[in-house]
């Protein structure tokens, strides 16, 4: 997809997820959205395979292992249009810092108490995105970051793969319980790998 678009891609979803905030018909709480990866970069003419971004939701850091989709994300994500458009989502806790060892300086475009960030999208739309990215981590900021990360990647692990054993032989779809399985265990080694 063309820059402009993958610009505007970012800016509906921050307008979807001001639209939802607060909606009690939802179990999952979107705090804030962040831009992820190349969109971050000088703006270039090839074209962007997809727009990347970090949900920020209002668990706790063990409910949000990384990877891993919190309860409820998906019927969010079906109501914001997420799942139709070239968006990868990372979802993470609000309670912990947001960047990792892949979401390296990521930039703030929406949250629920100040709304949509215009000057963001207005940096990213014209290849701005170094002059709104955060601050870095410094080294040891970020060895300790991924090691809490990786703690509660191995809780989810064990916890994934007990249910799908309890429910493997059990009657009813496999297929949800078998790819929170997957989801938790490719986070636990990508997390691994970066340890």
């Amino acid at each position: 997809m063309k820059w402009g678009r993958a610009v505007h891609h970012l800016e509906s979803l921050a307008q979807s997820c001001a639209e939802l905030s607060g909606q009690p018909f939802f179990s999952l709480t979107v705090t804030q959205l962040w831009a992820v990866g190349d969109i971050l970069g000088p703006k270039h003419d090839q074209e962007l395979e997809w727009v990347t971004v970090a949900l920020a939701v209002d668990l706790p850091p063990d409910d949000v292992a990384w990877w891993s989709e919190p309860q409820g994300s998906q019927h969010w994500a079906n109501a914001t249009r997420l799942t139709k458009n070239p968006v990868l989502a990372w979802w993470r806790s609000a309670q912990v810092p947001m960047w990792n060892h892949r979401i390296v300086r990521p930039a703030l475009v929406w949250d629920v108490e100040a709304g949509q960030r215009d000057d963001v999208l207005s940096a990213l739309r014209d290849g701005r995105g170094e002059d709104v990215r955060t601050q870095a981590p410094t080294s040891d900021e970020l060895a300790a970051r991924l090691q809490d990360e990786l703690a509660v990647s191995r809780k989810a692990l064990i916890a994934a793969t007990a249910e799908y054993e309890r429910r493997r032989w059990s009657p009813g779809k496999l297929e949800p319980v078998a790819d929170a399985m997957w989801r938790a265990s490719d986070g636990y080694l990508d997390l691994l790998a970066a340890v």
